[in-house]
């Protein structure tokens, strides 16, 4: 098994919509090849960042096929099909491999909270099922709740098809602890861009980001500075890239990262769908203070 499984860095892109809400699936899948030529080595498509949660089956039936089509195998696509109903999963990972799809993002289940127990059945189940590669995604402050290394480790060692994690809980002890107890050959990747060179020190080989939605490049070379050794530069590289990072959760994400991309990129990503909403006129103002402050912005 190749390391990390999908490349380096993995950019949860956003989901574009019309300006009366609806799915603008080729505009989308316009800004992903555009993510691939600014240094992305695969996409994640129908993430938290793609507001996956207020789509529905169709749209993202829809949104897949397009992106797919679009980029033409050029890099690997994964999409995201995780709910916190088991066969629920199940049934958006049939549609994952109808569609071409290169792996999937299962997140762990939401407001069950489920046991150690839970979770491995969980997961389990959606690995025997599907011939796709699982990504684990561990997101407690959205799940609340944590999925253990220990149980991590013992779904790879059993499910040759969970092939990595993506890890924010925050806590580098618990990337640490990972990387002490999983396969050499799975993939750890940083679930946070401001935590990617910490994680990385302690055994993440790769990043699930929201801050590549802006470009990849200065991300791909802090990771990849530290990868050959270069620990200096890529100390530098992350004093840049935090603030960065850290400006895009100012507000809830994805509404910082969607406005950004519509105001310092070529492209209108469109407006967020309730409870999503654009931010208020002082949240804006603070949030493009740290744009500027930290040289997004001029």
């Amino acid at each position: 098994m190749t390391k990390p499984y999908f490349g380096r860095l993995i950019t949860a892109m956003l989901t574009f919509f019309h300006e009366d809400g609806s799915l603008n699936a080729e505009g989308t899948a316009e800004f992903a090849s555009w993510l691939v030529n600014h240094g992305s080595d695969a996409i994640l498509v129908a993430g938290t960042t793609g507001e996956a949660p207020t789509m529905s089956y169709e749209e993202k039936k829809e949104l897949f096929q397009t992106v797919i089509k679009k980029l033409d195998h050029r890099v690997p696509v994964i999409v995201g099909t995780g709910s916190n109903d088991t066969a629920a999963t199940l049934h958006m990972n049939e549609l994952a491999e109808e569609v071409g799809a290169d792996g999937v993002l299962v997140v762990g289940p939401f407001y069950n909270k489920p046991s150690q127990e839970g979770f491995y059945r969980h997961f389990k189940t959606i690995a025997d099922r599907t011939k796709l590669p699982v990504i684990i995604y561990n997101v407690p402050g959205r799940t609340g709740s944590n999925i253990k290394p220990a149980t991590v480790a013992r779904l790879a060692r059993d499910c040759k098809n969970i092939v990595a994690i993506k890890e924010a809980a925050g806590s580098v002890a618990q990337v640490a602890e990972l990387y002490r107890l999983v396969p050499e050959d799975f993939s750890i990747y940083s679930g946070d861009d401001g935590m990617t060179l910490p994680f990385f020190s302690v055994g993440a080989c790769g990043l699930i980001s929201v801050r590549s939605n802006l470009g990849g490049e200065l991300l791909q070379d802090l990771m990849q500075s530290y990868e050959r050794g270069d620990v200096q530069r890529a100390r530098d590289l992350n004093k840049i890239m935090v603030p960065q990072a850290d400006s895009m959760f100012l507000v809830s994400n994805p509404i910082p990262i969607k406005e950004a991309v519509t105001t310092l990129t070529p492209f209108n990503a469109g407006p967020y769908r309730l409870p999503l909403c654009p931010m208020t006129d002082e949240e804006r103002t603070r949030v493009q203070a740290a744009w500027k402050a930290s040289g997004l912005m001029k």
